[in-house]
């Protein structure tokens, strides 16, 4: 699959060897839940309702705490902008500052670093894979999925099966990332992922060469510099987008045959990545943040992001003890899709993110939004 590069063990994996102790599934300590009820809200930033099961995920935490009234911003926001929008409202006690964000692997330690963070260790912290979280708690994995391509089947005719095929004619004017490579942490790994497929060593190396590959694909004219959604998808609009499995499958489910669409992971450059969750240190609202981490990796939280298509942190543990039902299993991807993953470590993640977004405008040159 990708020549000269070290493959890590996977992270279900580290997760089976994280979670040798089980821990019991502790609910948040009656303190906290009174003080997070007294402050009444929780603001939240980038969760789209069908991206992992979020709509649902929300919808469980009100029903559980009734008196905390969730303020959801900017549904569409990459990584980068939740960290902007933390910085911007550092003063602002009002609802458009972000108590908790979600964001790629590469953002959780560059908060950390600009003290952006507030560390807080959930009860179920010990099942959590030590690769995937900060030692003090300033961030920690939430879910993994694999990059895929979406594909509408009422205008293509021949499925891609891997990145080298979206250069051919066939595919002229189709081919969408599914963000701004400048700012979505989806779209900055998805050109990685390209980089990968190539040969290329996963961090710097193979960022240059993904943004070489997205070069090609602009210079012969299949690049779509639209943001890829389900509905630019269905209207015509880019009839192929990279995005991650579990946002391709839930939008396969919310299309529901119009029109029939085709979720491929690609036979070379397949990548995984991982997403964290941070408190803001500025958070107007601390304590519904802590319970809304609490609710996140509890057994519920996590079914329901498993119920999204997302492989959630403690999969394997909750696997173990026997709390995952079969429908959700078998409603995951074949494992075989999964076979071929390649998780990269922090500093590669931060080191294709950095040749991505510094490179894009000068090598590929299309104004993506």
């Amino acid at each position: 699959m990708i020549s000269n590069t070290r493959r890590l063990l996977s992270l279900t994996t580290a997760m089976v060897v994280a979670s040798t102790a089980l821990a019991s599934a502790a609910e948040p300590s009656a303190d906290l839940i009174a003080a997070a009820k007294a402050e009444g809200a929780l603001t939240t930033i980038a969760l789209p309702h069908d991206w992992c099961g979020y709509g649902a995920v929300i919808d469980g935490f009100k029903k559980k705490y009734p008196e905390i009234t969730v303020n959801e911003l900017n549904p569409d926001a990459g990584s980068a902008d939740e960290v902007e929008a933390i910085k911007a409202n550092k003063d602002n006690k009002g609802p458009q500052a972000p108590d908790v964000v979600d964001v790629g692997l590469a953002f959780g330690p560059q908060m950390k670093a600009e003290g952006l963070t507030m560390p807080y260790k959930v009860s179920t912290w010990d099942e959590i894979p030590e690769g995937v979280k900060d030692a003090d708690g300033h961030w920690y994995g939430d879910y993994y999925g694999v990059m895929s391509l979406l594909v509408n089947k009422d205008l293509v005719k021949d499925t891609p099966a891997d990145w080298s095929d979206l250069l051919k004619k066939d595919y002229a004017g189709q081919v969408a990332l599914a963000g701004d490579p400048r700012a979505s942490n989806q779209a900055i790994l998805g050109v990685l992922a390209a980089g990968l497929a190539s040969g290329a060593k996963a961090g710097k190396e193979a960022g240059e060469a993904g943004l070489k590959y997205f070069g090609e694909l602009n210079k012969a004219g299949n690049f779509v510099p639209v943001i890829g959604k389900s509905g630019t998808l269905a209207q015509g609009a880019t009839p192929i987008v990279v995005m991650w499995d579990y946002n391709a499958l839930a939008a396969k489910d919310t299309l529901a045959g119009n029109p029939p669409v085709e979720v491929v992971v690609p036979a070379s450059g397949v990548l995984a990545g991982v997403y964290v969750q941070a408190i803001s240190a500025y958070a107007p609202h601390p304590n519904a943040a802590k319970l809304w981490m609490e609710y996140l990796y509890s057994d519920e939280g996590q079914l329901a992001w498993l119920k999204g298509y997302c492989h959630p942190a403690r999969f394997n543990a909750l696997v173990k003890a026997g709390k995952v039902p079969e429908d959700l299993l078998k409603a995951l991807p074949p494992a075989a899709s999964y076979e071929k993953a390649y998780f990269p470590t922090l500093a590669e993640v931060d080191a294709n993110k950095a040749a991505v977004t510094g490179g894009w405008d000068a090598v590929v040159g299309a104004n993506v939004q």
